[in-house]
């Protein structure tokens, strides 16, 4: 296997700046180079096809269309909850991320849209829903994952998740 490209099955590590609608809003100068399993849908699906056959120190800037990216933004993902069911000793404000379980026990994050006294109403929206994603990525390492890594499906380089 050739390992001087970004290629499917490869740890890749990379430093990257995410530009959404002229800010930046991410990037790996205060945390390091984020690091991912290649093929294995750790990042949006949009910039890990664009960064396939990049060679290490190479540096490519790429624009990823919501669907390719966090979605497109779904007018009916909210949900309004009776504020009862959330814990009293919450403080709720505006834009507040709750994990919700849903029905079959899976993990959603919520944010809180608006509330009153009675109502909660939560936006299941990832923030970056229909968002065009602009990013400058470099390539900075490659690696063969470990068996633990293919086994999980994800890079383990720290507590760095995304």
């Amino acid at each position: 296997m050739n390992k001087d490209t970004v290629q499917n099955g490869l740890v890749v590590s990379m430093e990257y700046t995410l530009i959404v609608d002229g800010e930046v809003l991410d990037s790996s100068k205060d945390a390091g180079p984020l690091q991912f399993l290649a093929g294995h849908d750790n990042i949006v699906p949009g910039l890990e096809r664009e960064m396939i056959g990049m060679k290490i120190g190479e540096s490519k800037d790429v624009v990823v269309s919501p669907e390719d990216g966090y979605g497109e933004f779904d007018g009916e993902a909210f949900l309004e909850v009776p504020r009862a069911e959330l814990p009293s000793d919450m403080e709720l404000e505006v834009g507040l991320e709750l994990n919700v379980t849903d029905e079959d026990g899976e993990n959603q994050i919520a944010f809180v849209e608006s509330f009153d006294d009675e109502n909660v109403r939560l936006d299941f929206n990832h923030p970056l829903a229909g968002a065009e994603l602009k990013f400058n990525v470099k390539v900075v390492g490659l690696r063969e994952p470990t068996a633990e890594e293919l086994d999980h499906g994800h890079a383990h380089d720290d507590d760095h998740h995304h």
